[in-house]
Formats: structure tokens, sequence, C-alpha cells
């Protein structure tokens, strides 16, 4: 018979790549990683790593059994849900949001979880939607809020339920003090974006290449606040979403972006936990809160005019 802790070791090894990396995720230290691998291999009678240099890598034994290992914890989240189904709150809810959800939304949801399911624990892990969307496959979090931008969708695994939670409208932000009218004019301007890598980065460099010019990014920062800060000084501009401004006034001038373009935002979790009534109730009470926040939403600042040029939202996929 195979533990199904080992069991999951082998699948973080499989997912993460290297054994320091699945001690770090499952605060274990390496060397208890390596013990329990090894007596895995004492339970299967056949060698499930093999040296690569100065890590590991699994066998064709170990990746068959790695396999089979993620349609077990698949099978023993299906129990788990069917358990609480019976009754909510058995279980922690473990959820991983971005920034905008957490400022805006969650709050918001957790009264409302408080007034529906007394009780029910809530554990609530601010993180990139592409760092967020991978711990949620390796079973770090069990739902995630996350994003999407026109034009760069993202990957859409069997074992990985999505559903949306709305669209949020994206806009050029400026200082007050700056007259531009269109994307077009901001070529010559100190920008400030996401780190490379991220969804939002590669989505704002293609608005301006679809606008004519590179832009040049002088700031790199996944705080959205830190680019309130610059913007509103008069030392960057950038694209920022509107649910940054959920119940306040924005400290800077916002214009529309060729095209109106909004990002989806939507919640995931693992296919294996559908139908868990916790689960489904912290889903339901983001959308509620979602929907309370988003709407009434701004308009766009009048006599703000559109790039023609520029409304290409269908780049490549990322």
């Amino acid at each position: 018979m195979f533990e199904v802790r080992r069991l999951r070791l082998l699948h973080e090894l499989r997912l993460r790549g290297t054994l320091a990396a699945v001690a770090e995720a499952l605060s274990y230290s390496p060397s208890t990683i390596s013990q329990q691998l090894a007596q895995l291999e004492k339970e299967a009678g056949l060698p499930l790593l093999e040296p690569d240099g100065r890590r590991v890598r699994l066998t064709p034994h170990g990746e068959v059994l790695a396999a089979h290992a993620a349609r077990v914890l698949d099978l023993e989240e299906s129990v788990r849900a069917e358990l609480a189904s019976v009754q909510a709150g058995l279980a922690t809810v473990r959820v991983a949001v971005l920034q905008t959800a957490a400022q805006a939304i969650v709050p918001r949801a957790l009264t409302l979880l408080a007034e529906r399911l007394p009780g029910l624990r809530v554990e609530i892990s601010e993180l990139a939607p592409e760092a967020g969307l991978f711990e949620l496959a390796a079973r770090t979090f069990d739902l995630v809020v996350a994003e999407q931008y026109p034009g760069h969708t993202r990957a859409r695994p069997d074992d990985i339920d999505r559903e949306p939670l709305g669209t949020d409208p994206m806009r050029l932000a400026l200082s007050r003090s700056d007259k531009a009218e269109h994307l077009r004019e901001l070529r010559d301007r100190a920008w400030v974006m996401e780190p490379e890598g991220t969804a939002a980065r590669q989505w704002s460099v293609q608005q301006c290449r679809a606008a004519g010019f590179e832009p040049d990014v002088r700031f790199e920062l996944a705080d959205l606040s830190a680019h309130v800060g610059l913007i509103a000084a008069g030392h960057a501009v950038g694209m920022l979403p509107d649910l940054l401004w959920a119940g306040t006034e924005p400290p800077v001038r916002l214009v529309p972006l060729p095209g109106s373009p909004a990002r989806e935002v939507f919640t995931a979790t693992r296919a294996a936990s559908v139908g868990r009534a916790d689960l489904d109730a912290v889903r339901a009470a983001l959308g509620d809160a979602f929907r309370e926040t988003a709407s009434p939403r701004r308009s766009p600042r009048p006599g703000a005019l559109q790039d023609s040029g520029a409304d290409r939202s269908d780049d490549d996929d990322t």
C-alpha cells in the first residue's frame, strides 16, 4: 500500500522540479523529503528517482507513479468534498487572491460569509495570478481569484474548474495635470508596469505596440498602489483596472484605452473539489461582493477620444 502523504511528495516533485522547492512549499526539510521518497521507493519496489547533476529527476517508473498519485489525490479530494457537502465548515478554505480583489471584494465577501455560514474558517493569501494558479494545481490552495486579459487566454486544464466573477475595465492612468488624451501621445513617457512574465505586463506592452511604440518601462513593480503613487506624482503613466478605485476617488486622471478593454476576473478550483458546500459558499460570496463593488462603474471621461489604429486585442495568446 502507498501512503497518500508520500504520493503527494512525488506529485509535488513532478510539479516543482527540485527537492528544495518541494521542501520550501510544504515547510519540510529537504532531508525529510528525501527520506519519505526513499520510503516510497521501497513501497513501490522500483527506483523512482535518479541523479541529474546536483538534482534528481523522476525515472520512467517515477513518472508513472506520479501520474497515478495525481489521480489518487483527486479521489481523496472528491471524498472530502462529499463529506463537506453533508456539513459545511468541516474544513478550512484556503484562498489565493490577486491584489485588487484582496482590497476591493474580500472584506465584503467575508462579511457575507459570516452571515451565511458563521464559523466557516477562510484563510486568504495575496498572490499573483500566475503563482496562485500554479499553487492551486499543487494543492496549496483550494480556490484562486485570478484574471485574464483580452486576447491573452490562459491554459484551461481539464482538472481545473473556472467560474467568471465579472469584467473589470482597464484605463490609462495619468497625473491630474497631464493633458494627454490618446495612448499614442505617451510614446515618450516613462511607464510603470507589473513585472516581466505576468499577463498584465504582456498585455500592457501589446497595447503600446499596437499604438505604434515600445514603452519605456522605467518602473517595474508588483504593488499597484505603488503604481498609483508614481503616476499621481507625475513620474510615470500606466494602465490600471477600475477595481483598484472601488469605493474611493482616484488620485489620478483616467482616460479610456482604445476599444475600451476589460480584464476578466474569475475564480478557479480543482475539478475534484466542485460540489464542496463550503467552497461553493465562498465562490458565491466572492461573486456577490464583486457585483456590489463593480456596479456602478465609472463612465469614461467625456471628450477622451480613442485611437482607431490601436484597437487590437487579438495578439498572440500567452
